[in-house]
This record gives C-alpha cells, structure tokens and sequence, in this order.
C-alpha cells in the first residue's frame, strides 16, 4: 500500500497541485487523468521518488518495490536486445554468484561444528530458497515471451539496441519493467510506440500479472480495459472515481454542471452583496447591515469551476472539389531495399471511403504511404484518381512549419471565412491555450510542432487525407474533435493508426499488412480484430483433418473458384479502367468548352459562327462521355 499525504509542489512560486492526499491499494488499476500541464507526469515522478514535493510525503512497507516507464527517457546502445532485456535479472544473477560463492566457502572449510560455519549454512539455505522462490534460471523463458509479445521477432534478439529506433527502445525498457514486476508500476504513455496486437498483449499482461498499477494514457481503449478506477487532477486538486474511464467521464460532465450551477448561484449572491453595499454604504441608518454585507462578502469562499472542456468544438474542413470516384487503385505492387517489403499488393479506394492501414511496426505500412505520394519508386501500378487532391500528416510534417512564426499566426495565415473567427478555440482544442499563442514555432516541442501542423492540414481544402499516426501527440479531447472533423469530412481518407479508440466507428475497411502482404477486411477495426482471433484460433484445423479423398475435392473446388476470382478480377480492372479513362476525357472536353464559352463572351467570339457548331459538339461529346462513365460506374458497382 501507498498513502500519498497532503502532496503539493510549486513551479516559480506558482502552485501545481496543493493538498493531495489518496492511496494506492494492492491490485489497483488507476488511470491518472487531467489536462496537459496539471501536474499528472509530476506526480508520478514523487511516487517513483524522481522528484521532490514542495510538502507532503509518499510513505509505503518497507521493501515496497516501484517501476516507473517515463514518457521520454535516454537509453543505451551498446547490448543486443537479449542482453539489454536480461538486466532485469541483473538481481537473481547477483543471487547466484553469492550462491557460488557460499557453495565454494562451505566446501573448503572443515570447522563444521563452529558458530560461523552454520550461519554460513544459514545464509546458504535461505539465498538458496529466496533463488527457488525467484524461478531460479528459468528466466530466460519469460524474456523471450515477453519480447515476442511487445512486438520483437526472434531474429531481433541478437541485433544491437544501437541499430534500433527510440520506439523500438522504449519496447526494451518497457518488457525490463514488466520482468522485474514491481509492487507498484507506474506506466506514462506506455502505448505511444506499440502496435495494436502488442498494445493487447500488453492488457493482458496487466490484467494477470501486475501489482497495483498508475496509468497515464491517451488512449482511451487502453484504459478502459486496463484500469478500474480514475483519478483526475484539476484546479490543483484531485477527483477520485471507483469507476472506468468511461463512466468517469460522464460522472464529471455531471459535476461540471452542478458546479456551474452552484457558481452561477454564488455570483448572483455576490452581485446582490456588492449591490446592496454601493447603495447604502453612506446611509448612517443601513452601517450595520452594510458592515454585516461586507464581512459576508469576505466569508465567501470562491467556487471554482473545472478547466473548459473544449472535445465540444466542432470542426469541418473546408470545401473542395470533388475527385474521381476511384481516388487510388494499386495493382501487383512490390517494393523492396536490402529486402522485399511488401508484394502483391492489389487495392481499390473509393471515393468518400475512410480506411485504416494495420499491422506491426516494419510491416510496409509507411512504405506504402510514400509509393502513394511519389517519394520512393516502387514495381507495379499505381494511380491517383482524377482531380484528387492530398493532404498528409506525418510527424515530418512538423518541420515544414515556418520556425520565425508565432503559433496563432501560423493558423491565421491558412484559415479562411468564419473559421478566422474562431483561430483561439480550434488552437485551445489542440492544446495551444493562453500565452502558448504567441510563442515561435521555433521553441516549440516536438509534439507542440505536430499538433500544429495538424490543424494546419484541417484548415487546407483536400479531398484525400493520408493521415500517418496522427493522434501520438494529442490528448483525449484534441481526438474526439479530430475524429468527429474526419467522420464527417466529404472526401476519402486512408488512417495509420494503432488507436482502437479512434479507429472505432470513424473507418469501414481495414488493410492489414503481414509478411509482405496486404490484406483488405470490410468492416470496422473491431471486426478485423475478432477476425484475427478466430483465425488464430483456427490454425491447423483444416490440415489435421483433411484426407486424400476430401482433398482431391477441395483442390477442384478450389481450382474452379480461383479461376472465377480471376475472372472477376480481370472484369473489374477493366470496368474501372473505362471509369478512369471516361474521367479523364470529361476533365478534357470540360475544360476545352469553358475556353469556348469564354470566347462566345466577346464581341468577336459571339460573331464567329464556327464557335458555335464547337459548343455544341462538346456538349454532345461531353454528355456521350458522361452516359459511357455512368454506364461503367454502375456495372463496377453492381461487380462489388
């Protein structure tokens, strides 16, 4: 048990948090919530004794134990994988060489009858019993389980940390912290470079596994699955809920308007005081009672309303034209460097539909991203529909921001219309509230860069997003005003993203990437999910139970329907060959009658009769053109 007693802390004599005062049982699963700068990183660091209070203490047992994974952290290069994951053992390995070397001592002495030779024995005995008791050398089991669930492959053991980005790194630190199992894990940001099957082995690992746990996450799926009780820091103090995050978010909308209430209630009340003392504060007959209002007045103790949730900001993107109805069709598309990335790649987005692109890390998601922009070469075919227009966010995109720019002129540069107006609430929806305003882009973090750039792609008028993980640096309520701008964006969006949350309700198909290939699942990311864990159920099934006989069959059956699918796929690559190519003749035809219809509006183009018998056939071809594209597009229609 942790009793964390009457904590606060002050930055520059300004106070974070004041007074605060909670505990942390055994087997509690808290999520420790709040908006960005309350203090939730802070105090986590107390807990983890990191940081000192301004007052307060942290007290627990005597030989309590506490992991902490912070959000940012420097690592080491020099190990392997193996070796920098075994150091969470460096303590049973320190066990076992004074083992040894007690073992050595015992065998050497011959005083078996002395005082010193049976504490030796003493000793012995119980390090031998506290080793047992550890697992003994069976450890090297539980790493590698371990590693393989947080996403490393066995081939990875033996690479060097050096060679390894920082997300992968973290990965490290995180499976060290889980073997060590502390009494008390306090886990800031764990999902952040995790991929949703590691994100899901990890929630089961907490779930069997952990001690008492402190959460800080943004990922709200995370959480709910993960935690059982919610502890939110605000005003500079804290709110304990026994309850979800889910259910605490309805449990503080509920005491947000009861404090609203009661502060509209006390305004009033000191509105009717200070009115009562300006009249009468001269009138010797009312000094009394003006005495008793004043020191009413001074009684009042202040209600003070939690911070403005601004998830209730409604963007929209801007208006813009409208692409072809096939905005990208990829066929047998392969890329490869030293290795072969992906292949075979065949899929057909159409226009307005919302995809997620799924799979680990190093799977070719990215990959494909940049084939799609025309940044890497790459083998096979690929086509950007007619008139299609992309915007994309990937965390590079930070940097292509003006560094010698405020923030606020940033956005007001790109900002048009109404939302002109409103440049202070999108800004404080991202996190950017009060002075954050008028700071240079130059001296913002990483992740301040990348929600700036982020707004800057809602305001720009696109009809094709490509959005490479574009919730890593956004709180809870900078993504519900994200996801709701993208569900009702008119234009066709592809999300990178391993944010369940997120993806949930906002995409209708998932491509999966998985050795090399790329697998298309209608449905949302929820349907992907319970498809993965029935085939993974399934597995050797089919192989255990076939015979020769049932075989043979299976393969004719196979055969005919192999060729059918072939069939099927030839026909829909030509339909939407037809569709492509009818597009591009009616953005040349359209094009060609506004030239003439631009002439006819001139005194000499109005007496130049040829111009005339010209419109007309345009407008013929164009409505030739336009029958052949409907044609096209209702059969490809009726094919899927």
């Amino acid at each position: 048990m942790v009793s964390i007693e009457h904590l606060s802390i002050e930055f520059s004599a300004k106070p974070l948090f004041t007074d605060v005062c909670f505990v942390i049982n055994d087997r509690d699963r808290i999520a420790l919530t709040g908006k960005n700068g309350a203090g939730k990183s802070t105090l986590m660091k107390i807990i983890a004794a990191q940081q000192t209070p301004t007052s307060g203490n942290v007290s627990m047992p005597r030989g309590t134990t506490v992991g902490y994974l912070p959000q940012v952290m420097e690592l080491a290069g020099e190990r392997t994988v193996m070796e920098e994951a075994l150091l969470a053992f460096d303590h049973i390995s320190e066990l076992q060489t004074s083992i040894q070397r007690m073992n050595d001592e015992i065998a050497q002495r011959t005083d078996y009858e002395s005082e010193e030779y049976m504490s030796l024995i003493d000793r012995y005995t119980r390090a031998e019993e506290h080793f047992q008791m550890m697992g003994g050398l069976n450890f090297h089991a539980e790493v590698e389980r371990t590693l393989q669930g947080l996403g490393f492959e066995r081939s990875d053991f033996d690479r060097p940390t050096r060679e390894l980005s920082g997300g992968w790194r973290m990965r490290i630190e995180l499976a060290k912290l889980l073997l060590r199992q502390p009494d008390v894990l306090l886990l800031d940001e764990p999902t952040n470079h995790l991929d949703i099957q590691s994100i899901q082995w990890l929630e089961q690992y907490l779930a069997q596994r952990a001690g008492a746990l402190v959460l800080v996450s943004h990922d709200r799926a995370f959480m709910n699955n993960v935690t059982t009780r919610t502890i939110e820091i605000t005003c500079g103090r804290i709110w304990d809920y026994k309850v979800k995050y889910d259910e605490y978010v309805r449990l503080r909308a509920e005491r947000r308007e009861q404090q609203l209430r009661a502060y509209e209630n006390q305004q009033k009340e000191i509105a009717d005081l200070k009115d009562f003392i300006e009249r009468f504060r001269y009138k010797p007959t009312k000094a009394v009672q003006v005495q008793e209002r004043i020191k009413q007045l001074a009684r009042i103790v202040p209600i003070e309303v939690d911070e403005v949730d601004n998830s209730s900001l409604h963007l929209k993107f801007p208006p813009c034209q409208r692409s072809g109805d096939f905005p990208l069709i990829v066929e047998d598309l392969r890329k490869a460097y030293d290795h072969e990335v992906i292949s075979h790649v065949n899929l057909t987005i159409r226009r307005g539909e919302k995809v997620a692109f799924v799979g680990r890390n190093g799977e070719g998601k990215s990959t494909l991203v940049k084939c799609i922009l025309g940044e890497i070469p790459f083998e096979g075919t690929l086509k950007v529909g007619h008139n299609a227009q992309i915007g994309y966010f990937a965390q590079n995109q930070a940097q292509l921001l003006d560094p010698e720019l405020t923030v606020f002129d940033t956005i007001d540069r790109v900002a048009t219309g109404d939302i002109r107006t409103r440049i202070r609430d999108i800004l404080g929806a991202f996190m950017f509230g009060g002075d954050a305003i008028d700071k240079k882009v130059k001296v913002l973090s990483g992740g301040e860069r990348s929600r700036l750039a982020m707004i800057k792609l809602l305001l720009q008028p696109v009809n094709f997003l490509i959005l490479d993980e574009p919730t890593n640096h956004l709180d809870l309520q900078s993504k519900d005003v994200l996801k709701e701008a993208i569900a009702v964006f008119d234009g066709t969006v592809i999300v990178v993203s391993h944010d369940r949350q997120f993806l949930d309700g906002l995409v209708s198909k998932v491509y999966s990437f998985a050795n090399r290939r790329v697998r298309e699942h209608l449905g949302g990311i929820y349907d992907w999910i319970r498809s993965q864990q029935a085939e993974q159920g399934t597995i050797g099934i089919s192989a255990a139970n076939s015979v020769p006989s049932s075989s043979s069959a299976s393969l004719s059956s196979s055969a005919a329907s192999y060729e059918a699918q072939k069939a099927l796929s030839r026909q829909r690559k030509k339909l939407e060959k037809a569709v492509a190519e009818a597009e591009a003749e009616l953005a040349q035809m359209e094009a060609a009658l506004h030239l003439v219809e631009d002439r006819l509006s001139t005194p000499e183009g109005a007496a130049d009769t040829t111009l005339y018998d010209r419109h007309a056939r345009l407008k013929q071809q164009i409505e030739d053109t336009e029958a052949r594209w409907l044609e096209a597009s209702e059969a490809l229609s009726n094919l899927s």
